[in-house]
């Protein structure tokens, strides 16, 4: 089953649970998804999971920058719901890597890239976004990377 499919699958699940939340985000994400694989390719065009994966993802993100403008603006009911969200949009994500695991991935690609200063984390971030897409937080790699270089 394609993860399409399985968005599909529990959105329907979640109208007969009646869980009107799970719903609408996955609705949501959906209606991304295909104005995604509309823009890439044109009517009928299909995105294979991986494109699945970088809509959630980015999808995640802006709910991520909405809770804290949300919480900045002192609307904390607002903020749980983008939180609530969130939560569902990341079960379908894959586990992102914790602070310690990211380091030795990015002293690898340190070690793989043959980069030496600040100037090469361009090379580093490649190596360590290419390998673990989807499992890395970019900022964290680039903070980690600037402090093995600097």
């Amino acid at each position: 089953m394609t993860l399409r499919e399985q968005l599909d699958a529990d959105v329907k699940q979640a109208m007969r649970d009646g869980n009107a939340l799970k719903r609408d985000t996955l609705r949501m994400v959906l209606a991304a998804v295909k104005n995604k694989a509309i823009a890439d390719g044109g009517a009928g065009h299909q995105l294979d999971d991986a494109g699945v994966l970088s809509v959630l993802a980015a999808n995640v993100k802006t709910r991520v920058e909405s809770a804290r403008q949300y919480e900045a603006g002192g609307r904390p009911e607002l903020a749980q719901k983008e939180a609530d969200e969130i939560e569902i949009l990341q079960e379908y994500l894959p586990k992102q890597l914790g602070e310690d695991k990211t380091r030795d991935v990015v002293q690898n690609a340190i070690a793989e890239s043959g980069a030496t200063t600040k100037a090469d984390m361009g090379k580093v971030m490649k190596v360590v976004m290419a390998s673990h897409k989807g499992e890395v937080d970019g900022k964290l790699v680039q903070k980690i990377a600037g402090e093995l270089l600097g």
